[in-house]
């Protein structure tokens, strides 16, 4: 880094900054939530992309993370992470081949399941491998993306349990459609009857399946419903580290206009770089900056947080002003809440970390571009 500290208005434009007395309370607020309910904290690391944060995770308690691609499993397990579980589907030789390589160096990792042909060829690797991993099986929630039905979920762990060298460990159901539901009883309403047939036959399996233990499943949206169902043992959260734009217009059970379970810890800064035109100004970060799908980016500088901010091309942003307010000078840095913390972490190299505005550390974003 450079001359530390420094402010964080000192920083190149745009960047991401995180508040690290911010993150640090979601951190404890969501371990202390879930040990209360005597529940596990697997997070996903698809949100933050860090491997300084993930190993932060577990330190305040979690017992490993998620991993929404292989490839995103293969350097959190070569930094020493575990506890892992792959939350997307396997399909692919190629893949399968790299999961027996990333069990050789991480043991706990877990995998899920929604497919026999997968299953199959996954177990003949191992066998030859001499080599046994952990799985859940996926089970749709009506999401319909991945997972089997709730009717063919007990044939199929039928099937898996015949694998020898499959370990059949529980069932993973996440209902990532009901995450942002507005209203927090229609969501609360939505999550208890996505998870009606699933729950019954998690309990059969549960009495039945020796080492059947782990139901895995919940979102930052349905945490706070999802912690009160004995079933569940582990919530894969994510962006509650962060918060965005999009999370933070829901309901939550505390305020019927924003969510405030969790604190928006992420940030972006932007650069006013032209003031040349009436009723807007151009600010330098754009789509290659600023994921669009989301909520609406919140200004939250003083001053400037009635201002509304849109997308003006790749490179730009406009920061729109009416005659009875104030505009942003040529050189203001101004601070904003991201629309979808997930991809737009994606497009960062790094994170700074913030403490009373001052920079005090900078984290790598090390698995930026894992899509595969």
């Amino acid at each position: 880094m450079s001359e530390i500290p420094q402010t964080k208005y000192d920083l190149e434009t745009p960047c991401l900054i995180i508040d690290q007395e911010l993150l640090e309370q979601n951190l404890s607020k969501m371990q202390k939530l879930a040990d209360k309910k005597d529940k596990k904290l697997r997070p996903h690391a698809k949100t933050h992309k860090c491997i300084t944060l993930a190993k932060k995770q577990i330190e305040y308690g979690a017992i490993g993370v998620c991993a929404a691609k292989i490839s995103e499993a293969e350097i959190l397990a070569k930094a020493g992470v575990q506890g892992i579980l792959i939350t997307g589907p396997i399909a692919s030789d190629a893949k399968i081949k790299k999961i027996i390589d990333i069990l050789k160096i991480s043991p706990s990792l877990i995998v899920t399941i929604d497919n026999k042909l997968t299953a199959e060829k996954l177990n003949i690797e191992l066998q030859k491998n001499n080599l046994k991993i952990d799985v859940l099986l996926d089970i749709d929630a009506g999401l319909h993306r991945t997972g089997v039905k709730p009717s063919e979920a007990l044939q199929f762990c039928e099937y898996l349990l015949s694998l020898k060298n499959l370990h059949l460990r529980g069932i993973q159901s996440y209902a990532g459609h009901l995450q942002h539901i507005i209203s927090f009883k229609d969501r609360k309403t939505a999550s208890r009857n996505s998870l009606e047939e699933i729950i019954p036959i998690f309990n059969k399996l549960k009495s039945e399946a020796e080492d059947f233990n782990i139901f895995s499943a919940s979102g930052t949206g349905t945490f706070e419903i999802d912690n009160d169902i004995p079933e569940i043992t582990e919530h894969q959260v994510g962006s509650y580290v962060f918060m965005d734009a999009e999370y933070l217009s829901v309901e939550s059970s505390e305020n019927s206009k924003h969510f405030e379970t969790f604190k928006p810890a992420l940030r972006l800064l932007t650069t006013v770089v032209s003031t040349n035109q009436n009723g807007f100004v151009t600010v330098d970060a754009g789509l290659k900056s600023l994921y669009r799908d989301g909520g609406e980016p919140q200004i939250i500088t003083p001053v400037f947080s009635e201002l509304k901010y849109d997308w003006f091309g790749d490179e730009y942003g406009k920061i729109s002003y009416n005659k009875n307010q104030k505009a942003p000078a040529l050189g203001t840095v101004l601070e904003l809440i991201t629309s979808h913390c997930d991809p737009t972490i994606n497009l960062f190299d790094k994170i700074y970390v913030v403490k009373n505005n001052k920079v005090i550390d900078e984290w790598k974003i090390d698995l930026r571009g894992c899509s595969q």
